[in-house]
């Protein structure tokens, strides 16, 4: 197996592939086998050197799924200086105030969720209670004087 691997890294990463879509192609598990092992081993290349894998890792101050808003992006000072103190001052107030903006409106759609919810639920014990005075205007006008219901 070993002198397959030597062989195969002699000839570079397109035999690689060569051999994987060939696999796939002959039986497909085989070349599932060869692409995860393609990866694992890092002979495809694309690891700890591609711009995506740096993405991905989460150097560019990308933290999906803890929170939301511009804080996600930035964590006060997480990007490097520019070199230009004028444009790093203007970055550095400019997502301050972002944050701060992104805060308050969060608040404003809280309060305006908590009044829908309250003008919903109003409407509905107004309904609720329309509901009730109608069946007792009925239950009485379906009883005669003495208390029993009609026939």
């Amino acid at each position: 197996m070993n002198t397959l691997v030597e062989r195969m890294d002699g000839y570079g990463k397109g035999a690689w592939i060569a051999l994987m879509i060939v696999s796939f192609v002959v039986f497909w598990p085989l070349g599932l086998a060869i692409l995860g092992y393609m990866i694992w081993s890092g002979r495809m290349g694309c690891r700890a050197k591609s711009k995506v894998a740096g993405f991905n890792s989460g150097r560019f101050g990308m933290d999906f799924g803890r929170n939301s808003g511009p804080g996600r992006w930035y964590r006060g000072g997480a990007f490097a200086s520019s070199g230009n103190r004028a444009f790093d001052d203007y970055r550095e107030e400019t997502l301050n105030r972002l944050q701060e903006e992104h805060e308050e409106f969060q608040t404003f759609m809280e309060k305006l969720r908590h009044a829908r919810d309250k003008a919903e639920f109003d409407q509905f014990m107004a309904d609720r209670a329309k509901r009730a005075d109608a069946t007792d205007v009925e239950d009485e006008n379906t009883r005669d004087a003495g208390g029993k219901p009609a026939a």
